[in-house]
């Protein structure tokens, strides 16, 4: 029993630390493309349509043996395609064309305190005094990332997607951990195929503009073929990233799980650096490390004020859970 544990953590750890590594990359692959006169709306599109076809012929036999399930969670896929894949990743590209990728991330990173937030307002319950303490150098860190008394002063325009970005992080934080029968591959694909969808009609309608780019991308100093770009946001930083992100997380836990995403900055940073040339300023990196240490913080305030108040060391809550036990009052 207990090495069976011991394998399915190991697993699990592994499976997450490779999908923040592989969400990582998509950040400096998204920029090059975007600066070759991509918009990050159709840039996003390929990627969740790339991705979702790539995964389908693994995930025809698990939808079709578990279509009862898909059936039922119909409302749970809809809310993950359209919040934690459409939205996360729409307004981290269109954040990642006016801000350096590492900023723009770690403004998606406070989405965790938005979830605080949210279910503190819905529920009326004090968060932990180490919540409270992540809120409090979560933004503290955005105001050294945003740099505003600096020369040079933010986009304030990115800095907004960026936020969007956050907004698309809680509902995952919110959505993902949540307990369903429907197998990761599949889950996976029918998330990246909603998200999919709802972009492909926005961009339909001209709500967000869709054009090409150059057929080259700059990367390593170095002219390359924009499908190799694409190829790599398609088949790595979203079809395999996905998949292994959701299997980390039903192995680790949501809270294990998003402890470990939170490398996904520092996989971020090293590969615009790498790919880019490009790194955020001293005083940006220092708040960077203040967001990341408020984000630990939260996760730990959580966790506690669970324990404490319902002294079940082996059982993680999740948003979801603790509004659950708490109902918002009646007025």
């Amino acid at each position: 029993m207990v090495e069976a544990v011991r394998r399915q953590f190991g697993s699990g750890l592994i499976a997450a630390l490779l999908a923040a590594a592989a969400f990582g990359t998509s950040g400096p692959f998204a920029k090059s493309l975007i600066e070759a006169g991509w918009t990050p709306t159709l840039v996003v599109f390929i990627r969740m349509v790339g991705a979702s076809m790539a995964l389908l012929p693994f995930a025809i036999g698990p939808l079709v043996r578990q279509w009862q399930s898909v059936r039922r969670n119909v409302p749970l896929v809809i809310a993950y395609g359209l919040l934690a894949v459409g939205l996360a990743q729409l307004g981290y590209f269109q954040a990642v064309e006016r801000l350096p990728v590492g900023v723009a991330l770690l403004l998606e990173f406070l989405g965790v305190v938005i979830v605080v937030l949210v279910v503190w307002f819905l529920t009326r319950v004090r968060p932990h005094r180490l919540t409270l303490l992540g809120m409090a150098l979560a933004i503290g860190g955005l105001v050294f990332v945003l740099d505003i008394t600096g020369a040079v002063r933010p986009d304030l325009v990115g800095v907004a997607w960026g936020l969007v970005a956050a907004f698309g992080l809680a509902g995952h934080f919110i959505l993902a951990g949540r307990p369903n029968p429907i197998p990761s591959i599949a889950f996976a694909c029918l998330g990246l195929g909603t998200g999919a969808v709802a972009l492909g009609v926005l961009g339909l309608v001209q709500v967000l503009p869709m054009s090409a780019g150059s057929g080259t991308v700059t990367l390593l100093g170095a002219q390359t073929p924009a499908w190799v770009a694409f190829g790599e946001l398609i088949l790595i930083a979203a079809a395999l990233a996905y998949v292994l992100a959701i299997m980390g997380a039903r192995q680790l836990g949501s809270t294990l799980a998003s402890f470990i995403g939170l490398t996904e900055v520092l996989f971020a940073i090293g590969f615009a650096w790498l790919l880019l040339g490009e790194l955020p300023r001293p005083i940006q990196l220092l708040g960077g490390a203040f967001i990341l240490a408020g984000v630990v913080a939260v996760r730990l305030g959580e966790r506690a004020a669970f324990l404490a108040s319902e002294g079940e060391p082996n059982v993680e809550p999740n948003a979801e859970e603790l509004i659950e036990r708490h109902p918002t009052p009646a007025h």
